[in-house]
C-alpha cells in the first residue's frame, strides 16, 4: 500500500502515577531520519522509541516528542524525621528547666523546625513505566501510519489518473508518428520536383526520394521511446499496488519517462506530436511532485 511521508500520530497512557504522551510528526525526507525529544531522566528508553518507529517508517523525517509527568496527588509523600523531632523536644525541655520557662512545646513549634517534616518524591518502579512508554509510542506509530496510508491512497489515485493520461498521449503520438514521415515525403518530393524544373512529378519510388526519406525516418524514429514509455507506465502501475516503500523507484521511473519524452520532442517537428509532448511533460512534472511525498 502506498504511503505518504507526511503524517501525525498521538497516544496517551498512564502508569505508576505518571501520565505519558507520545506525539509523532513526519515530513518528506530523502532517507529515513528520527529525532526524539523526551525527559532526561527517561533517556534510557530513547533507543527503544527509535526502534518502534523504525519498524514501521522506512522513509521520511520523524520528530518524536515524549512527555512523562506525575499525575496530581501522586507526586510526593510526607515523611517525619522522628529522631530529629525527639531531639528537638528534649532540647526544649532542657531549656525550659534551665531558664524556668512555663511555655509548653506545641505542634506548630515542632512543624517549624527545618527537616522534621519533609515532602519526599516517590521513587517510581521504572520497569512498568518504561513498558507503558513504549506501548504509548507503538500506538502513536499506528496512528501515524494510518494517516500516512490515507494520504498515500490519495496520492496513488492522483498518480494513477496521470498514468492513464500519459498512456493516452503515448497512443496518440504513436498514431501521429507515421504521418510525420509521409508529410516529409510529400514536401521533399515537391522540393525535388522544383529543383528539377517542375517538368515532371517526382515518382514515389525514385531512388533519391526513397534514400532521403529513409534517412529522415531513421533519424526521427520514436518507436523505441514509445515502447519504453509504455513499459515504464506499466511498471509504475505495478508499483502503486506494491506493499513495500516505492517512492524512490517511482521517482526513478518518472525521470526515465521524462528523458524518453524529451527525446521524442527533439526528434519530432510535427505540431500535433510537439503539443502532446508538452502535455506529457506537464503530467510528469506533477507526478514527480507527488512521488517526492511517497515513502
Amino acid at each position: 500500500m502506498i504511503r505518504s511521508m507526511t503524517g501525525f500520530g498521538q497516544s496517551d497512557r498512564a502508569a505508576g502515577g505518571f501520565a505519558i504522551r507520545a506525539e509523532l510528526k513526519s515530513v518528506n525526507h530523502r532517507y529515513g531520519e528520527i529525532a526524539v525529544r523526551m525527559p532526561r531522566e527517561w533517556l534510557s528508553s530513547e533507543e527503544g522509541v527509535k526502534r518502534e518507529i523504525q519498524a514501521a517508517v522506512k522513509r521520511g523525517k520523524v520528530d518524536a516528542y515524549v512527555a512523562i509527568e506525575r499525575e496530581a496527588g501522586t507526586a510526593k509523600t510526607v515523611e517525619i524525621d522522628w529522631p530529629l523531632a525527639e531531639a528537638y523536644r528534649q532540647a526544649a525541655e532542657r531549656l525550659k528547666e534551665r531558664f524556668g520557662l512555663s511555655d509548653s512545646l506545641t505542634l506548630r513549634d515542632v512543624l517549624a523546625v527545618p527537616g522534621v517534616v519533609a515532602m519526599r518524591e516517590d521513587v517510581p518502579d521504572a520497569g512498568p513505566i518504561a513498558d507503558a512508554l513504549l506501548e504509548c509510542v507503538r500506538e502513536a506509530v499506528k496512528s501515524l501510519v494510518r494517516m500516512r496510508e490515507a494520504e498515500g491512497a490519495h496520492l496513488a489515485r492522483d498518480v494513477a489518473g496521470r498514468l492513464d493520461r500519459l498512456e493516452t498521449l503515448v497512443r496518440e503520438i504513436g498514431a501521429e508518428a507515421p504521418k510525420a514521415v509521409e508529410d516529409y515525403r510529400a514536401k521533399l518530393a515537391e522540393k525535388l520536383a522544383d529543383l528539377l524544373g517542375g517538368t515532371a512529378a517526382m515518382q514515389p519510388d525514385d531512388p533519391r526520394l526513397v534514400a532521403e526519406v529513409a534517412i529522415m525516418a531513421e533519424r526521427t524514429d520514436i518507436a523505441e521511446e514509445l515502447s519504453r514509455l509504455e513499459s515504464h507506465i506499466g511498471q509504475c502501475r505495478r508499483l502503486l499496488e506494491a506493499e513495500e516503500p516505492v517512492g524512490r523507484k517511482l521517482d526513478f521511473l518518472i525521470q526515465e519517462m521524462n528523458r524518453e519524452t524529451n527525446t521524442i520532442g527533439s526528434k519530432s517537428n510535427r505540431l500535433d506530436i510537439v503539443n502532446r509532448v508538452v502535455d506529457m511533460k506537464a503530467e510528469l512534472e506533477k507526478m514527480r511532485e507527488q512521488a517526492q511525498n511517497i515513502e
